[in-house]
């Protein structure tokens, strides 16, 4: 069975002032991870962790919205909700697979002891399904993983699932009884029997790879695999590692027969101060596209006294080049473009935005030290980017995080590219085709001001083109 839902208590959305036109949030009160994110008789879908009833964190739900491509998006009823015996204290995060015609999801029960100590939970694996895509049943004989393995802490969560010659996998977040994050491994004939294959990976030392690892992915791409994973509690370092949690990858080679994964080290997805929580799909056409949280457990959440919170990053298409993942916005966001506000060349001091909330600009110059700014109304800096052409170097500053600022190291170039998508609350900024991306949520009055700017002893030559985007697509 499933709870019923009392929507007359759902929080209501007060003022929209934060309110994005083109990423997905929820519909009211909290979301924080992307789940279940597939393709499904025609449609995306995404899934996330959501509580319709206040703007925070609470007993889990999962969301729904799903869209034909990728940009415009469909909100549906809620698809999960928690309380049965099988996630009496939260429906947490999870995924999605199709079998013979029908969408599973699969998903991690949570359970408190009831002893007001929230650290003091339990954890299985669920299943529910649908043949329309919109109502969901949950599976009557649940779970379909009791519990977590003997050598275990009680962190055992997030599963994530795929095919593999005839097997599914699930891959889940756990925690070794000594502390260390790691990666589990579970094979299935049928989706409701499983049996565990052991640890895919696990943490050299927390300093290093941290205590536990959510949200794990595992996938192939160019005949590599990429164990892509949210580590917890990882020692910050002098350029990286910055945020209070992590989200990044190791890249490797698995094998199916002895599950021995030999990977290189981790290294970071996202360089901004509000990206975590990633999940993955193979689209019909075979790229691997990613989605993510675009918030962070420490972000300031300025909308939440508007009855809301959190928002998900534009999918973004990974491609490995070498031993490095890049990131591209999905082809499908030129749909969003609805006319060119400005363009031209650019100068030492070059405006390219000041009167929209919701916009993408693109802009090619010959390498040069240069500074991004993004400004409130009062030509305060909210926040800057800074390259700097000798070290290869981008240093990110914001506003709500001082003294903290991002890094990213790129190769070697002749010319800088920036992609751009600013969406009233949120900015993300990819720079050179995705070698690096930066997502930044930041929270002022009135419009921003966007402006590339030259060092005074650095000359800047290039183009730039700045488009209005579509303010309908949720």
């Amino acid at each position: 069975m499933t709870k019923q839902l009392t929507e007359e208590n759902f929080i209501p959305i007060t003022n929209t002032r934060y309110r994005p036109n083109y990423h997905v949030a929820p519909t009211n009160g909290w979301m924080n991870d992307p789940n279940g994110f597939v393709y499904f008789q025609g449609y995306y879908h995404i899934f996330y962790q959501h509580y319709p009833y206040a703007a925070q964190w609470g007993p889990m739900h999962w969301g729904h919205k799903r869209s034909r491509d990728l940009i415009h998006w469909e909100g549906l009823p809620i698809a999960l909700t928690p309380g049965d015996s099988e996630d009496t204290g939260g429906v947490f995060s999870g995924s999605a697979i199709v079998k013979d015609g029908r969408l599973w999801l699969v998903y991690t029960g949570h359970h408190y002891y009831g002893d007001n100590d929230p650290e003091h939970f339990w954890q299985n694996q669920n299943l529910a399904y649908s043949d329309d895509g919109i109502h969901f049943t949950k599976y009557a004989n649940n779970p379909i993983i009791s519990q977590a393995p003997d050598d275990s802490s009680h962190h055992f969560r997030d599963p994530k699932i795929w095919e593999h010659n005839g097997f599914y996998y699930i891959i889940l977040g756990n925690q070794s009884n000594n502390g260390l994050g790691r990666a589990i491994l579970y094979q299935s004939a049928d989706l409701f029997e499983w049996q565990y294959l052991g640890v895919l990976d696990q943490s050299q030392s927390i300093a290093a790879e941290g205590d536990m690892w959510e949200c794990p992915d595992f996938f192939t791409l160019n005949g590599k695999e990429i164990l892509l994973m949210s580590p917890m509690n990882i020692q910050p370092q002098a350029y990286q590692f910055k945020n209070l949690y992590q989200t990044g990858y190791f890249i490797g080679q698995f094998d199916y027969t002895t599950q021995k994964f030999e990977r290189n080290h981790f290294q970071e997805l996202d360089h901004g101060h509000d990206f975590y929580a990633s999940q993955t799909l193979l689209s019909p056409d075979g790229r691997r596209i990613v989605i993510g949280w675009a918030d962070m457990w420490e972000s300031k959440f300025n909308e939440k006294s508007d009855g809301w919170t959190g928002l998900l990053t534009l999918p973004r298409q990974l491609i490995l080049n070498d031993d490095h993942l890049t990131m591209q916005p999905v082809a499908e966001t030129s749909s969003l473009r609805q006319e060119i506000l400005c363009q031209g060349p650019l100068s030492p001091t070059t405006m390219l935005s000041q009167h929209n909330s919701a916009i993408e600009i693109k802009a090619t110059l010959a390498t040069s030290n240069v500074s991004l700014y993004v400004k409130d109304v009062l030509n305060n800096d909210i926040i800057s980017l800074y390259f700097d052409k000798d070290t290869h170097t981008f240093v990110l500053n914001h506003i709500d995080h001082p003294n903290d600022p991002r890094y990213a190291f790129v190769n070697e170039l002749d010319q800088l590219d920036f992609n751009i998508f600013v969406d009233h609350s949120v900015i993300e900024i990819f720079v050179q085709q995705g070698e690096a991306v930066f997502t930044e949520r930041f929270y002022i009055a009135g419009t921003p001001a966007i402006s590339l700017v030259s060092d005074a002893n650095s000359t800047i030559s290039g183009q730039f083109t700045t488009y209005r985007l579509d303010s309908q697509t949720i």
